[in-house]
């Protein structure tokens, strides 16, 4: 039920992305109407895109162990240009250097989903942590949070 809720969410969240590249584009309709019912469809698009793309460098690891316990966070801030970032940390609780894979999502208030970037920290020492930052591939609207979607430590 949660996977349902959390589609619609990314629907609901896109529209808007959609419905200004709309506006921005103009179209055979100039009704907002229309402009909306374009974007509703390609919703789906957007959101298999973004995670089609995540998917794909986690795809990429090989041998690669969940990490996510070994992340955390730091509030995001939003940018001049619109853009969102976090500080990603990660802590190698490995007995090599180990390079991380993480998956952040930017999500609304509600958890509505906003965007989904990958970052990679690159070899970080044994017992030590490693940071990186993650950006939203877009201006995001207001308040989002971000969330560690998942991680791998390779």
């Amino acid at each position: 039920m949660a996977g349902y809720r959390t589609r619609w969410a990314v629907a609901a969240a896109l529209v808007g992305v959609v419905g200004a590249g709309s506006v921005a584009c103009g179209g055979g309709e100039d009704s907002p109407g229309a402009q909306v019912s374009e974007a509703v469809s390609a919703v789906p698009d957007l959101w298999a895109s973004a995670t089609a793309e995540a998917q794909r460098r986690f795809d990429e690891i090989k041998g690669g162990i969940d990490a996510k316990k070994d992340v955390t966070l730091g509030d995001p801030v939003r940018g001049r240009d619109g853009r969102t970032t976090v500080e990603v940390d990660v802590r190698n609780t490995a007995d090599r250097t180990r390079s991380f894979l993480v998956q952040v999502d930017f999500t609304d208030p509600d958890g509505g989903f906003e965007d989904a970037v990958v970052v990679t920290v690159s070899d970080v020492p044994a017992g030590k942590s490693g940071t990186g930052t993650a950006r939203s591939t877009h201006e995001l609207p207001g308040d989002v949070r971000a969330e560690v979607e998942r991680a791998l430590r390779y």
